[in-house]
């Protein structure tokens, strides 16, 4: 590739290409750069042009990261302006946090808790990013149409979060 800017054009036909590429590309622009700012600007750019590239209305993917032992703070994303703290154990991102599990949630409407900071929301889906124990943030997904991600999404954007961890260098909590 000759640009960076390149990663972003999806060639795949299928979700499943997608991921393949999206996982690709995000290991290639993080091969020589290990700062987690800059691997997640990149990783929320990549995934937002990779479900639009197939007509899959995401309306924010980003991350949250640890802001305070209990609580996370928005981090690099894509899409409109969101919430900008997020306490373990409220909402999906929350939830995701405190439980080490990704949230996989089809209609947001119906889920117990859900934080909306966007109304427009359907579904969602969030990845923990936890490394050695120490609970690092979250990878967040928002799509406008309910039931916008499944298991395929899971088990790619799980993959996606064990490169980021790999990736990147995270400042520890004081």
């Amino acid at each position: 590739m000759g640009f960076h800017a390149e990663y972003s054009n999806y060639t795949s036909q299928t979700k499943e290409e997608m991921l393949q590429q999206l996982l690709m590309s995000y290991e290639a622009l993080s091969s020589d750069c290990t700062n987690w700012v800059a691997n997640l600007s990149n990783c929320a750019s990549l995934l937002w042009h990779g479900y639009h590239s197939l007509n899959v209305p995401v309306n924010w993917t980003g991350f949250y990261v640890t802001h305070k032992p209990d609580e996370l703070i928005l981090g690099p994303f894509q899409g409109k302006v969101a919430c900008q703290t997020i306490q373990f154990g409220k909402g999906v991102c929350g939830n995701a946090i405190s439980s080490g599990e990704t949230q996989l949630v089809e209609d947001v409407h119906n889920y117990p808790g859900h934080i909306a900071c966007d109304g427009e929301t359907n579904s969602e889906i969030v990845v923990p990013m936890i490394k050695d124990g120490v609970k690092i943030g979250v990878l967040d997904l928002d799509c406008l149409a309910p039931n916008g991600f499944d298991k395929m999404d899971k088990e790619y954007l799980e993959k996606l979060v064990a490169l980021i961890l790999t990736s990147c260098e995270f400042p520890t909590l004081h």
